[in-house]
């Protein structure tokens, strides 16, 4: 396994007081493209590995690709228990800071809890070209039970909801309660930052997903203040979609959502 170094190569982020060794194949992932630049954020409980299909396969479009990892994500149960969602709002406005240096246009895809922090980020940052919400938290989800509650300290995780078969996320087997809390903080605060996302929004929501209900999305495009919205239904995933049936349907609207997008912007398709 390998430490983490006092900075992450990917995102900026100060991990400093990350006690544990970065599980393999969690850590951040980055390929260098041309100046159209996507960031794709985990959820709650993942890793950059569950996004990782989904960049590699857009990254051979020639875009630049950022997949950072979450503070507290990827390491130890226990360095979730003592991280905030502010944490995870950093990681990725760090990761967005840091791709925005070197990428004309920036788009981000957020997946699940990723999706309540590309809100978060969409919102403080208006310059964003667009966002793709995957499956994304805002309103309910399967922890909602817990809200109130300050036992047990940890709960266990089941397998993840996705009807692939075979297919292994890297996750903790248990998440903390009180990580559970701030999953649900930022779910609420991200309600009050929707009417201040005004860039374009693709939102894919799974037919069946077992984690966010499908419910969530439909409140996202109600209240988010973007002209340029729609909203496509994953037939064939449930809630990690990015590593489900699906996946290459996300990929394939994606990149033809890009290319509209510049050719409405300089007049002509980008090679």
């Amino acid at each position: 396994m390998k430490i983490h170094e006092n900075r992450s190569v990917i995102g900026g982020i100060d991990m400093s007081d990350e006690v544990y060794p970065v599980l393999s194949g969690a850590d951040s992932l980055f390929y260098q493209g041309n100046e159209i630049g996507v960031i794709l954020c985990h959820g709650f409980n993942g890793t950059p590995q569950s996004m990782q299909y989904i960049g590699e396969q857009l990254a051979k479009y020639g875009y630049t690709i950022s997949i950072p990892r979450l503070y507290g994500h990827g390491t130890h149960y226990l360095e979730l228990e003592k991280s905030s969602y502010h944490d995870w709002i950093d990681s990725l406005q760090s990761a967005y800071e840091d791709i925005a240096k070197i990428c004309e246009k920036v788009y981000i895809v957020g997946q699940s809890m990723g999706g309540t922090l590309t809100i978060q980020i969409a919102a403080a940052n208006p310059e964003i070209a667009g966002v793709f919400l995957i499956n994304a938290a805002i309103t309910d989800v399967c922890y909602r039970q817990y809200q109130h509650q300050e036992e047990p300290r940890f709960i266990e995780e089941g397998k993840p909801d996705i009807k692939k078969p075979s297919v292994y996320e890297i996750t903790y087997d248990k998440v903390p309660i009180a990580a559970v809390h701030q999953l649900l903080n930022v779910m609420g605060d991200s309600q009050e930052k929707l009417p201040h996302v005004t860039t374009s929004t693709v939102i894919f929501k799974s037919a069946v997903d077992h984690v966010v209900p499908p419910e969530n999305s439909h409140y996202i495009f109600e209240h988010v203040n973007s002209k340029d919205k729609k909203m496509i239904e994953l037939q064939n995933s449930y809630h990690v979609a990015s590593m489900d049936y699906d996946a290459m349907e996300i990929v394939d609207n994606i990149y033809q959502h890009i290319q509209q997008d510049m050719r409405k912007k300089i007049g002509n398709p980008v090679q």
